[in-house]
């Protein structure tokens, strides 16, 4: 609901310390879980009262010219945030017959970047109903509304979020692809990268494909800007990479190092979450972990020079468990 996991963490423990001290008004065991929900729902959208919501570059603007360097950052608490599912843990399937969405499905980064758009009680009811599988009537309890009102959102819920979202899930895509054709494809991406290879790079991508990097709200599309801005910025040669493998939001996902001399070491940079559609790259969505604390746009353009924030490094590398450098 809240596209943060560090807010997730707080409306957590929020939900565990009302849930205890309500805990003497609980008369029927069999109606825990529900009623735990019901105290975190709440909880979410009290917090969705009083903040921005979360997005990605996608929603502020238009994608930038091809040649254009990257902006300014937008340095604010709205963008979404990578899910760590390897670390947190998730269901090998839907919570019941009743959900619409596989768990792993509910957390895919354009699932929950659509969930943003949409009406706070939308959100609450879609997540009850289609992830968890509550029934019409638990959901209208939780939400403190009737089952006609609760059912209204839903249809609702449903059309903004088809409208938003792929046809066929990364889920599905993975499934078709394949564990070693998956492999094989995300080796290659490696490789163009590490080799600073334009042309290889590009091959890998659909023709509409996107490339954004919050905290920048720059992002570039189609193929062929990507493929400027690329030859003009992270693989003109100023740079050199070095990548770890990993998982987000139930996709797979490249930790980004960047050589810096003086550490005499590679160090993070950004978590790069990839979409897939059939055997190439749609979509990439890398979480620049540095600083922006400078107002020099210069800053940006060389942004792997920057020194490391240490809520975002903590927020992306630090969650993921993943190395703090690579020689």
């Amino acid at each position: 609901m809240l596209g943060s996991v560090h807010d997730a963490d707080d409306a957590l423990q929020d939900t565990l310390l009302r849930a205890w001290r309500g805990a003497s008004g609980l008369r029927n065991a069999g109606s825990a879980r529900a009623w735990l929900y019901s105290i975190a729902t709440n909880v979410c959208l009290t917090e969705l009262e009083r903040r921005r919501k979360r997005v990605l570059p996608h929603d502020l603007e238009p994608a930038a010219e091809p040649a254009a360097p990257p902006g300014q950052p937008v340095s604010e608490a709205v963008w979404l945030e990578p899910y760590p599912e390897q670390e947190i843990g998730l269901a090998s399937s839907a919570a019941s017959p009743e959900a619409r969405y596989d768990q792993h499905e509910a957390i895919e980064l354009a699932f929950v970047a659509a969930l943003q758009h949409l009406a706070s009680s939308q959100r609450a009811v879609l997540l009850l109903r289609e992830v968890l599988g509550f029934s019409a009537q638990e959901s209208a309890e939780m939400l403190g509304t009737t089952v006609a009102s609760s059912n209204s959102a839903l249809q609702r819920a449903r059309v903004a979020v088809k409208e938003r979202v792929p046809a066929l899930t990364q889920q599905a895509t993975l499934r078709a692809l394949g564990d070693r054709e998956l492999k094989a494809l995300v080796g290659r991406y490696v490789e163009a990268w590490e080799r600073c290879d334009v042309d290889a790079l590009t091959s890998l991508l659909v023709k509409d494909a996107s490339f954004a990097m919050p905290p920048l709200a720059t992002w570039y599309s189609p193929r062929s800007a990507i493929a400027t801005w690329a030859r003009g910025f992270p693989l003109s040669g100023a740079w050199r990479w070095k990548t770890v493998l990993t998982s987000a939001n139930a996709q797979p996902a490249l930790a980004f190092y960047s050589y810096d001399k003086d550490a005499g070491a590679y160090l993070p940079f950004a978590l790069n979450v990839l979409t897939l559609r059939e055997a190439r790259v749609s979509d990439v969505t890398a979480f620049i972990s540095r600083s922006t604390a400078s107002a020099a746009p210069e800053s940006y353009v060389r942004f792997p020079e920057q020194p490391p924030d240490p809520g975002r490094l903590a927020g992306t590398f630090g969650r993921f468990s993943l190395p703090e450098r690579l020689l």
